[in-house]
């Protein structure tokens, strides 16, 4: 088999045989260059036509060339390729942030930060991707550069915000991918998609250079195969040392919060997430349902309003009041419904966060994460949100529930894929741990994947 033959055979595996290691595996091994796996995935490419459209708003093969012949094949991803979600700056791009707002941008003179820790790791840009306008949506539509298909069900949505971004993971068009989460971006379409999404604590990787949603709340981080891909890109990310892995079988201590947290699932869902639990209760893993005051206090200031829509509303406020008829109008909506909202309510959503941060740390003392379901349906039919309003806003309460009271806590929090038997389609579990705990939820987390077959 040439070298290109082997490429294109690689990118044609499904995810979870193409993890970063797998591809350095395959580079040392000689089955094939970096040079062979970006033609393969150029004619790969040209083969999936519609998913390049709607996943991609950049997909340049000449681009991509030029970019590998620069990349030093020394660096820990050389030539692995990554794909960035639109709200990113990247030198001599315009960042978009899936808007026609700012269609009309100057480019960007220089990379954000964390664009620019991957291009010195000798990451592949591949290209930009789709995304919710403003990444103010957990459900992935887009109508001005369109909504990628689900890899498991092409009616159904890969949910937001970073849409294109998980799409061109699951559909072997990128090895894995940048993205934001501020209430769920990351975790959302990892789950939706059969992929693991990390969001990591909000210091951890900076910010700058991604265009902001709600400040308090936003964070970078990866979407891709594997808890050890996201490990490996975190520490990229974060400048930091890759913490060393076991994922030798173990019981661990894992809270499962009593209450609304678990309301409201799908049949599929709850039955994915009780297969599970069983499964890892074989494991000699001790599960523990009990309540959680930190989890019912951040859930309860998220009901209230929550702290993303004042801050978006405060960010967009001009922009919107000149160009309201370039926006999504369910995004403007949301976004106008921002500017009645008093200080007071705003403060006393925020006043109280770092109390329930400080008690969540308490309540995990002695349990290894929390556990949950990443969302709390299988992912809906893009047809029926883009025909029914009230349909939209429901699936996007429910895409952001679980997840977005972890983006409050400020707290690591990681989702992994997980296909009950007969199941016609995964489910995500979500593993959480306080903030600042990084580096242990992802060991936690590699050994939930190992003892689930991941």
């Amino acid at each position: 088999m040439s070298g290109l033959d082997a490429a294109t055979a690689f990118w044609a595996k499904p995810p979870r045989h193409r993890r970063l290691a797998d591809w350095q595996a395959a580079f040392d091994n000689g089955d094939f260059t970096s040079s062979e796996a970006l033609e393969a995935l150029i004619e790969r490419a040209q083969v999936q036509v519609d998913v390049i459209a709607t996943a991609f708003l950049e997909f340049d093969a000449d681009t991509l060339r030029t970019r590998l012949a620069q990349i030093d094949p020394a660096e820990s991803l050389a030539g692995v390729s990554i794909s960035i979600k639109d709200l990113f700056d990247v030198r001599g791009e315009v960042t978009k942030a899936g808007s026609r707002v700012l269609h009309g941008s100057a480019p960007a003179i220089q990379d954000a930060p964390s664009v620019a820790r991957l291009r010195r790791a000798g990451a592949l840009l591949t290209g930009r991707t789709t995304m919710s306008e403003f990444a103010f949506s957990g459900l992935g539509l887009n109508q001005h550069y369109g909504t990628p298909p689900n890899p498991f069900d092409a009616k159904r949505i890969t949910g937001g915000s970073t849409s294109g971004g998980a799409a061109s993971v699951a559909f072997g068009l990128a090895a894995a991918t940048l993205g934001s989460d501020t209430g769920g971006s990351l975790r959302i379409p990892a789950a939706f998609c059969g992929l693991t999404g990390f969001k990591p604590s909000q210091s951890s990787v900076p910010g700058e250079g991604a265009y902001p949603l709600a400040p308090s709340l936003d964070c970078i981080g990866p979407i891709a195969p594997s808890v050890d891909c996201c490990t490996r890109l975190w520490s990229i990310l974060a400048d930091r040392p890759m913490p060393a892995l076991d994922a030798t079988p173990r019981p661990l201590r894992l809270a499962v919060p009593e209450g609304d947290l678990l309301s409201e699932l799908d049949g599929a869902v709850r039955d994915g997430f009780d297969a599970a639990v069983a499964a890892l209760k074989t494991h000699g893993c001790r599960i523990e349902h009990l309540s959680m005051a930190a989890l019912d206090g951040a859930l309860a200031v998220n009901q209230q309003g929550g702290l993303v829509v004042p801050e978006a509303a405060a960010l967009h406020r001009d922009q919107l009041s000149h160009a309201q008829a370039e926006y999504d109008p369910l995004i403007a909506e949301r976004l106008n419904g921002g500017w009645d909202i008093t200080a007071a309510d705003y403060l006393q959503r925020l006043w109280p966060r770092a109390g329930w941060q400080r008690r969540f740390a308490d309540e995990m003392a002695g349990f290894d994460a929390v556990l949950l379901p990443t969302v709390a349906t299988l992912p809906p039919s893009r047809a029926e949100l883009e025909d029914d309003t009230g349909a939209f806003q429901r699936a996007n309460r429910l895409a952001l529930r679980n997840t977005s009271i972890f983006n409050y806590l400020d707290a690591a929090s990681i989702s992994l894929p997980y296909s009950a038997a007969g199941a016609e389609l995964p489910i995500g579990l979500m593993l959480s741990r306080p903030q600042g705990d990084d580096a242990a939820l992802l060991q936690h987390a590699c050994v939930v994947e190992a003892m689930l077959g991941g």
